[in-house]
């Protein structure tokens, strides 16, 4: 007879009990891999936003932000980016005008003319060329038409008679135009040329003209230098009553900025970083004349290798020839740039410049 089939092996209750933990154990950690693949990796740490981070999300809904500083300016440096907002720190109590500021040097050292300055190209080789716009203000359509359809490179400079300047200041640094302030100089044949009432004047006191300078400087803030270029004016009997003029640019040297002269072919300013414009180019507000002398300007900044023109008005005809002459730049091998990029520092303003706290 043959042998019947061995019965089964039955577990024991011990080890069926070890194996219904295991089989759970491994399903829980494979439940978990499954979910896990299904939310994806969790998301990396970050780190606390840092104080420039800050700063510009402060500065974003507020122009004139001062905290926005660190941020801004280093912003600033690039070429069409916004222009740093006014900086509390470099401007100070105007004594004879309550309220009004004043600019100066920050207590770190740093200046209005580096910190406002517009953006350029560290690496860009190619001959520059600078173009001043000055009349700004005055007409809130034509100084506005001048801001949206000029190309961020052009310097704006800011007459101090204008009756409400702040939303063009705001609008001006938006684009990224860098900002100058007009002083009132006494001009040639003053006074049947009349640069305004507070004009500084060669045969006023001293003391008279401080205040005058003061008032002018107090008018706008936020901006990285001045020139005499003032509503188609250009300070010449001031600028050449050496002694007057000579403490006029250590003034403004003091409180960290730097100075255009509008005079074509004057010498670079002794006493303060600066350069004098070659150039006026709507001398004639002509269009056929302000395209020549803007190709003048251009022949020049090959020839030489920089070159610097000034506009005294914001006309349409001049505003419109510009940036038809700016389009076409690149491909004559310019690059333009603001007139900040220009300055040279003379060796009587060469040493480290040194906080003014308003004495």
């Amino acid at each position: 007879m043959a042998d019947s089939d061995p019965a089964p092996a039955r577990l024991s209750w011990p080890a069926l009990a070890l194996a219904v933990f295991w089989a759970v154990v491994l399903g829980a950690v494979g439940l978990t891999f499954v979910v896990l693949a299904l939310l994806g990796a969790p998301p990396l740490p970050t780190s606390a936003p840092s104080a420039a981070a800050h700063l510009a999300a402060g500065a974003a809904g507020e122009s004139d932000n001062a905290a926005a500083t660190t941020a801004s300016s280093a912003r600033a440096r690039v070429p069409g980016v916004a222009i740093a907002a006014p900086d509390a720190t470099l401007a100070e109590s105007a004594p004879d005008y309550p309220g009004a500021l004043l600019p100066r040097i920050g207590p770190d050292g740093q200046a209005p003319r580096i910190l406002y300055a517009g953006g350029t190209d560290p690496n860009d080789r190619r001959p520059r060329i600078g173009l001043i716009l000055s009349g700004i203000g005055l007409s809130a359509a034509e100084s506005t038409a001048a801001i949206d359809d000029l190309p961020a490179a052009v310097t704006l400079a800011f007459s101090p008679y204008a009756a409400d300047p702040t939303p063009l200041l705001a609008a001006a640094r938006a684009r990224g135009h860098e900002i100058l302030l007009s002083l009132p100089l006494e001009p040639q044949n003053y006074p049947l040329n009349d640069a305004g009432p507070e004009t500084l004047l060669t045969g006023a006191p001293a003391a008279e003209n401080a205040r005058r300078l003061e008032w002018a400087l107090s008018r706008i803030t936020g901006y990285a230098g001045t020139t005499g270029a003032l509503d188609g004016l250009h300070g010449e009997r001031f600028a050449a009553q050496s002694v007057n003029f000579s403490l006029l640019q250590r003034d403004l040297a003091r409180r960290g900025l730097f100075y255009i002269d509008p005079r074509p072919g004057a010498p670079a300013p002794a006493d303060i970083p600066g350069r004098a414009i070659d150039l006026i180019v709507d001398s004639s507000p002509s269009e056929a004349a302000i395209s020549a002398a803007l190709d003048q300007l251009a022949e020049r900044a090959l020839a030489h290798g920089s070159a610097l023109g000034l506009a005294d008005l914001p006309r349409p005809v001049t505003v419109a020839r510009i940036a038809a002459w700016a389009g076409t730049l690149a491909t004559h091998g310019l690059a333009l740039v603001p007139a900040s990029a220009l300055i040279v520092v003379p060796p009587a303003a060469a040493k480290p410049e040194t906080p003014n706290h308003g004495e």
